[in-house]
């Protein structure tokens, strides 16, 4: 059995897209998925598997369109894909720092990092850090200057 990690874009922004995480937890445990945990109110689930990511992809996609009536993309990483992501992750992201606002972006197919890179264009100096790593950006950026970044 495989561990994963879904991602709901969009959702518990502002109370828009509002998706009560206990019950999404529990329409995950619907789907035969085991170990369900959600992440404060992000929209990020992990859980275990042994069915193939794209099955998985597929059960999630279905199960939200019937329960909700707004649009929820869902992207979901394998736990060792992510390993591999975070030991590339470059030195500078990640650290302790708490005036650093530290993200990792995931392209959900078919956009690609040079579509989203083209779009944000290159790092302001001095301001913040971007880099990629196959289907994901590390981006890291100052609290205070946040305004000024792209």
């Amino acid at each position: 059995m495989k561990r994963y990690m879904a991602l709901l874009r969009g959702i518990n922004i502002s109370g828009k897209n509002k998706v009560v995480m206990a019950e999404l937890k529990k329409e995950f445990e619907s789907l035969k998925f085991e170990d369900v945990k959600t992440y404060l109110n992000s929209g990020n689930v992990i859980f275990s598997s042994r069915e193939n990511i794209e099955k998985i992809t597929k059960q999630i996609e279905e199960m939200l369109k019937k329960n909700y009536d707004f649009k929820i993309p869902v992207f979901v990483l394998e736990q060792g894909k992510l390993k591999v992501i975070l030991e590339h992750a470059p030195i500078w992201w990640g650290s302790d720092d708490k005036i650093i606002y530290d993200n990792l972006i995931f392209m959900i197919p078919p956009v690609t990092f040079k579509e989203v890179f083209e779009e944000i264009g290159e790092a302001k100096e001095g301001l913040e850090k971007i880099q990629n790593y196959k289907d994901v950006i590390f981006w890291s950026f100052s609290r205070k200057d946040y305004q000024k970044t792209n």
